[in-house]
């Protein structure tokens, strides 16, 4: 399963595009909210329900992003930060997200569709269904391409 933590509602269009992307490759996932910086107890309690579970966690903030290391170092399970881009910073607000303190890691990608599919990766170690599905995925990906060279 991948838990997708939001650092507050903002930012649900961009965790909803990331569920979106892993039911696609039929990935269970739950869109969860808590705040590293305004509800850390909270968000413990949140990551502290999942930790018997096979999981992976994708953290979706924006600004100053605590989300994924305050996640990360409560945990021994993945986690994979896809912060929303931010026109008011001009994509700056990423170096927080970059930029982890030692010991923590975190690991980031920039597109909804990439952070699906890095989890997806993940919990298909482990799970050849999903291997298999991962595998069909991006084979339609090459198909699209030779087709469209192939229009041409």
């Amino acid at each position: 399963m991948v838990v997708i933590i939001l650092g507050s509602k903002s930012d649900l269009p961009w965790g909803e595009k990331i569920s979106q992307s892993l039911k696609g490759l039929e990935v269970e996932n739950k869109i969860r909210i808590g705040s590293a910086h305004k509800t850390p107890e909270y968000l413990s309690g949140i990551v502290k329900k999942y930790e018997k579970e096979d999981v992976v966690y994708i953290c979706v903030a924006g600004r100053s992003n605590a989300l994924g290391g305050y996640v990360d170092a409560q945990t021994a399970h993945p986690v994979i930060n896809c912060p929303p881009y931010s026109d008011k910073y001009s994509g700056m607000d990423i170096l927080s997200s970059l930029r982890m303190p030692s010991g923590v890691g975190a690991v980031t990608v920039l597109e909804p569709e990439q952070a699906a599919v890095a989890a997806a990766k993940i919990l298909a170690s482990t799970n050849v269904r999903l291997r298999n599905k991962i595998r069909d995925y991006q084979k339609s990906l090459r198909d699209k391409v030779i087709s469209e060279d192939k229009s041409l």
